[in-house]
């Protein structure tokens, strides 16, 4: 039901890694992400651990979903002196293509934990449902 936008995102993941650059509104570092199907809807949680709810960015243009979140630094006082700085700041972002089957009208987006989880139900026009043939003329009635 997704399909993977960019084949060479894992790369630039890891070339950001080795080389400490943050991403920028430009060129935004990758968003590690999760996806499943549980029941009657995908699931698709982003880990965005210290980031701002208010900074997090949820946009669907027709199947397009994209997710950006920006990871500021914490006000520092002038007397502080930063010795240790492993903690990746800057612009997150994933783009992933849903399929026609998901209902992209009722996504729910919920935050906890550094974990954005987004829920999007089947479509009802994509679930399985019967079909029977229907009296002596031989028409097909839908059920559903």
């Amino acid at each position: 039901m997704l399909m993977r936008t960019d084949p060479f995102r894992e790369m630039d993941r890891i070339v950001q890694q080795l080389s400490g650059t943050s991403g920028t509104w430009s060129k935004p570092s990758v968003m590690p992400m999760d996806a499943y199907r549980e029941g009657e809807e995908y699931v698709i949680a982003f880990d965005v651990p210290g980031v701002n709810p208010e900074a997090i960015d949820i946009d669907v243009e027709r199947n397009m979903l994209t997710v950006k979140a920006e990871r500021r630094p914490v006000a520092k006082a002038d007397s502080l002196k930063v010795e240790l700085s492993e903690r990746p700041l800057g612009v997150f972002s994933r783009q992933v293509m849903l399929a026609d089957t998901l209902d992209t009208e009722r996504i729910q987006a919920d935050y906890d934990a550094g974990v954005l989880t987004l829920r999007i139900p089947i479509a009802e026009r994509a679930k399985p449902r019967k079909i029977s043939i229907g009296g002596e003329s031989g028409r097909k009635q839908i059920s559903g």
